[in-house]
């Protein structure tokens, strides 16, 4: 057998790096950067580029929760009416200017009507049938005491009178209804304001006509008062309630009232009444509460946010962006150790400026996931199991 021998000067010199090759160990492989799931856990590498878009941040202290409702302010009907002629006739003065203060009794408006004419007639022929009727039987009764007249003459008199009386009382009444008396038949009606207040409508003009049937017509010109007078400094204020915040709201709670218009001031007031039924279109209850508007800041018609404090117990308050929604329950990630993450159900109450309370599902001083929840979510359907 011959065996092959090969001569290391006939090969030339080895390669340093060749050698070092030849005698260095294995090289190790990379570190794995792919997250892990195990149940409600994700477990991120610490050297995962998806750290960088996280911020974690402690959860804080109780605080008083609030619970906000949209609100739109309206006149206080307790304390506004809305002035319709009882007369036909033309309009000939206006003595009270658009948001003017106007006493009860008042005129409002000066109607030439010939219609309150007639009533003034009434009234002056009941009144004189009246005195005709008590000399009548003033009469009959000096007659009957000296045997000149019948009673039967006299009781038909005292008939006459007792008529004559209540027409009288009648046609009077009917006139101070109107804030007139039976001394004029000029027929120039003076329309009186029905209370005190403010002047805040008025849709009539010198030299209209008007009449007490105009708001049968259906048309908005001919429906509209002519007159609208009311309080001001006390308004109503109806809100929309949620099914979710119904049973935080109760009658007697005080109201925290925000308008935009005035971002600096809060006005207060009270719950007064809760609907008893939800409305099909917005599912909400519509409730009222009154509003104490002494500055007369704040106009009718104002669209509001009103708070209710002490409607619900103390929570905890974090960043609305903290919470996700998976399946109609509400979640957030909070970080249990470096690059662990573990998924928590909880349960909302109101929100409010960016912030939302947090009723169950977390305690003070736990490390919350404020920024990369819904990355964390996708991370965690989508990493394997193990």
């Amino acid at each position: 057998m011959k065996v092959l021998r090969i001569c290391i000067n006939c090969i030339g010199p080895i390669s340093p790096v060749l050698l070092l090759l030849g005698c260095s160990p294995a090289a190790k492989p990379a570190a794995s950067t792919e997250p892990k799931v195990s149940g409600d856990t994700l477990t991120i590498p610490a050297n995962s580029p998806q750290c960088a878009a996280l911020t974690v941040e402690p959860v804080g202290t109780e605080q008083p929760a609030l619970v906000p409702l949209t609100g739109r302010l309206v006149w206080n009907e307790d304390e506004t009416v809305r002035v319709f002629t009882p007369f036909a006739g033309i309009v000939r003065n206006l003595p009270v200017a658009l948001n003017q203060p106007v006493t009860k009794g008042a005129p409002l408006a000066e109607i030439q009507s010939a219609d309150f004419g007639q009533a003034q007639a009434d009234a002056r022929k009941a009144e004189s049938e009246f005195r005709r009727a008590d000399r009548n039987l003033n009469r009959l009764r000096d007659l009957f005491e000296h045997g000149a007249a019948p009673r039967k003459d006299v009781e038909s008199a005292e008939a006459d009178f007792a008529g004559a009386q209540a027409e009288k009382d009648r046609s009077e009444r009917r006139l101070a209804i109107y804030g007139s008396s039976s001394t004029s038949t000029n027929q120039d009606f003076l329309l009186p304001s029905p209370l005190d207040g403010i002047l805040v409508e008025r849709n009539v003009t010198p030299g209209q006509e008007v009449r007490p049937d105009q708001m049968l017509a259906n048309v908005p010109q001919f429906t509209a008062p002519l007159f609208t007078v009311t309080d001001p400094t006390k308004l109503w204020v109806w809100l929309d309630v949620t099914e979710m915040h119904l049973p935080l709201v109760h009658q007697g709670q005080e109201l925290l009232i925000h308008s935009k218009a005035f971002p600096n001031q809060v006005f207060k007031g009270q719950l007064e009444l809760i609907g008893d039924s939800l409305d099909p279109t917005t599912r909400t209850v519509r409730a009222r509460g009154t509003v104490e508007n002494a500055s007369k800041l704040l106009k009718a018609e104002l669209y509001v946010t009103v708070e209710i404090p002490d409607a619900v117990p103390m929570s905890l308050q974090v960043p609305s962006k903290a919470v996700f929604l998976r399946e109609n329950e509400y979640y957030v990630f909070l970080e249990m150790a470096a690059g662990q993450f573990q998924r928590q159900p909880v349960k909302l109450g109101s929100e409010r400026n960016g912030k939302v309370a947090i009723l169950e599902g977390l305690k003070t001083g736990q490390r919350l996931v404020t920024e990369g929840c819904l990355l964390l979510q996708s991370l965690m359907e989508n990493a394997p199991k193990s």
